[in-house]
């Protein structure tokens, strides 16, 4: 939990020419008493190419703070134009307003700034020199954009928890005995189910064989080929004429459980899609 909390930031000149001084109010909350001062900050960036154009504009002291909510304003000078390239004059920049304790920052504020001519005139044609005098921020007061971070403050307690932390019982063990030990078992299970699922196959083929004892419909069977076309093609067959009735009606019950289980398999998964959508409508 942060000890400061920035509560508003107003710019009290804006729009406003380039030349002219910033002038920030700052509105922020201490929840304790702390033992240093807070330092504020304000940089303009000069160029989006290298961050050696951006210029620290002026730096702040402020303390000690009292508890409670606290406001004050912060002018800071306006950028020198002999550090900024001609060409990143004019347009869209950033300016950053940050705050740190004890040399440590926990808030950053930026806002888009952006650098035109009064005139439409000299915006519609520029010349090749910027002419300062005639150029006008205006800094997007409205949609500034916040970053906060974890500091120490005054307590060892505020200090945020490392990261990753610390695990000295891990570094005790190897690796190979934590990880991998799982997927080893799930493999071996795999090959065994596997090995079982063959035999049980094998065993089921020759009993099929063994029971009709006709070898030429269980090739018939194996290729794939429908009994119906034969049926069709060669009318009278011996082969299906001999079938019993018996016979027939357990090829339909099997047939009839085959297609139950289809079933069974189609129906999991509206149900698997329907209690998702329950568990996020829940949350």
């Amino acid at each position: 939990m942060s000890v400061v909390s920035l509560l508003g930031v107003n710019i009290l000149n804006n729009p406003a020419k380039f030349t002219d001084n910033y002038l920030f109010e700052i509105t922020f909350e201490c929840l304790e008493q702390l033992e240093n001062d807070l330092e504020w900050k304000l940089t303009y960036v000069g160029s989006a190419t290298s961050d050696q154009y951006d210029q620290e504009l002026d730096s702040l002291l402020v303390g000690p703070i009292p508890v409670g909510v606290n406001k004050f304003v912060f002018e800071a000078d306006a950028p020198k134009t002999n550090r900024i390239p001609d060409a990143d004059i004019l347009g869209v920049t950033v300016v950053l307003l940050t705050c740190s304790y004890d040399g440590r920052e926990f808030v950053r504020v930026g806002y888009y700034v952006n650098n035109e001519y009064e005139s439409d005139e000299l915006n519609a044609d520029p010349p090749a020199k910027p002419i300062v005098e005639k150029i006008r921020r205006n800094v997007l007061a409205d949609k500034p954009r916040v970053t906060r971070f974890a500091i120490k403050w005054d307590s060892e307690a505020s200090a945020p928890p490392e990261y990753p932390p610390e695990q000295p019982e891990a570094d005790l063990q190897p690796d190979e005995d934590e990880y991998g030990a799982d997927e080893l078992e799930e493999d071996a299970e795999e090959e065994e189910g596997a090995e079982a699922a063959a035999n049980n196959a094998g065993e089921g083929s020759a009993t099929a064989v063994n029971t009709d004892g006709d070898a030429e419909m269980a090739g018939v069977e194996e290729t794939g080929e429908p009994a119906e076309e034969d049926e069709e093609d060669e009318e009278g067959s011996v082969d299906l004429e001999n079938e019993s009735e018996d016979e027939l009606e357990e090829e339909a019950e099997a047939e009839a459980v085959e297609g139950g289980d289809d079933a069974m398999d189609v129906d999991e998964k509206p149900a698997g899609g329907a209690a998702k959508s329950q568990e996020v409508m829940a949350h």
